[in-house]
């Protein structure tokens, strides 16, 4: 026989999802998360030590007002977890003057009255002795530093987010695989663990979301992303170039001819992260995806760090293996599902969503609630997809 009826069912307990616990319980609601594995884990989306966070968004201005939402709720959950979630280190980007990235931060900062500096090459090289910026790149590059981006400490935020959640009622069911939801007059939810039934669902399940969102005519591509740490030459002069504390090192993210590659200074011992945030394989099963790591994925991460930060070692020191769920518009989907309103959710976040994690949990707490959020996540919808 099923359980007694939830009053919603979250799938997927990863940043999203846990977020979204978290908001539904704070609420006063009995809620309950189901995951494929034990959160937070490193088989999905949500792992491997850091995620950049920044406000002036160059994929979309119209992201913003979300940003600052979503920083206000890391700071609160900071405060009531007594602990540090989000280290502002500050975010060089650099790019062509003509390309997206560097044109789209300065859009969006001036739209929303964002305090970001530019500057030129060899700015960048005095200011910061870890990067290189060669005098014969064509196209010529430029940079724009924002102060108040810098990284989240990505498992320690589910891990709080979870906490939080699980403090005001919340029921957390790990290393459960979900068949199928059916709507009827209740919710039902089937599970290798048993049926569950709830008054809503709410659809968090990243790499996973697509067989479950699979009537929205909504392609959800994923994608396996390797992450590196590298090792400085140096374990004492390079290292301490590379680390924030001891000489401001920034994030990093540069679009390049070749891609777009991304990394963080110096945390641990394990050194400083680097990935490209472009291109990607394409897979069909995540539970199936290659965690290995391969020449071919490391190449072109190699060759970038040897061109712009030379004082890393490589190839790599140790590597993850993490996964994309690609929107057909490399945009987030956030909305209620067009057959039943009492099902919301979040799909394809396109490898840059971690950071709006709080806001989008608060986000689909409302539409399940209400059938209405106060967040501005209209562009969000799946109208632009023709879908209503």
């Amino acid at each position: 026989m099923p359980h007694a009826p939830y009053d919603a069912i979250v799938l997927g307990a990863g940043g999203v999802g846990s977020a979204a616990m978290w908001q539904l319980a704070r609420r006063g609601l009995r809620v309950l998360g189901i995951d494929r594995f034990a959160p937070p884990h490193g088989e999905g989306s949500s792992h491997g030590q850091t995620r950049i966070i920044r406000q002036a968004y160059f994929e979309h201005a119209d992201y913003v007002p979300l940003l600052l939402e979503s920083y206000r709720l890391w700071e609160e959950l900071e405060g009531l977890a007594g602990q540090r979630l989000k280290i502002e280190t500050g975010l060089l980007e650099v790019g062509p003057r003509d390309g997206v990235v560097v044109p789209g931060v300065l859009s969006a900062a001036r739209q929303h009255g964002l305090a970001v500096e530019e500057l030129a090459a060899a700015e960048i090289e005095s200011r910061w002795p870890g990067f290189r910026m060669p005098e014969n790149q064509s196209p010529e590059l430029a940079g724009v530093f924002e102060p108040r981006a810098g990284y989240l400490r990505v498992e320690e935020c589910v891990a709080a987010c979870l906490a939080e959640a699980q403090r005001h009622g919340a029921e957390l069911l790990p290393n459960v695989e979900v068949h199928d939801w059916h709507a009827g007059a209740d919710i039902l939810v089937r599970t290798a663990a048993g049926d569950f039934r709830a008054n809503r669902l709410v659809i968090t399940a990243g790499a996973w979301a697509g067989p479950l969102l699979h009537n929205l005519g909504v392609s959800l591509e994923v994608r396996r992303k390797p992450l590196m740490w590298y090792e400085p030459h140096d374990a004492s002069a390079s290292a301490a170039a590379l680390t924030s504390a001891a000489n401001g090192f920034p994030c990093f993210l540069f679009e390049l001819p070749h891609g777009i590659f991304y990394g963080f200074p110096v945390v641990d011992e394990r050194g400083l992260k680097a990935a490209e945030h472009s291109r990607g394989d394409a897979i069909v099963d995540p539970l199936a995806v290659d965690r290995q790591l391969h020449a071919t994925d490391r190449q072109r991460v190699d060759q970038f760090l040897q061109t712009h930060i030379p004082s890393v070692r490589t190839p790599c020191r140790e590597h993850a293996v993490c996964l994309y769920t690609m929107s057909p518009d490399e945009h987030f989907i956030v909305d209620r599902h067009p057959d039943d309103p009492r099902v919301v959710f979040a799909a394809g976040l396109s490898g840059h969503g971690f950071k709006f994690t709080p806001v989008l949990g608060k986000a689909l707490a409302e539409l399940a609630t209400a059938g209405v959020t106060c967040q501005p996540t209209a562009f969000l919808s799946l109208r632009r997809f023709g879908r209503s």
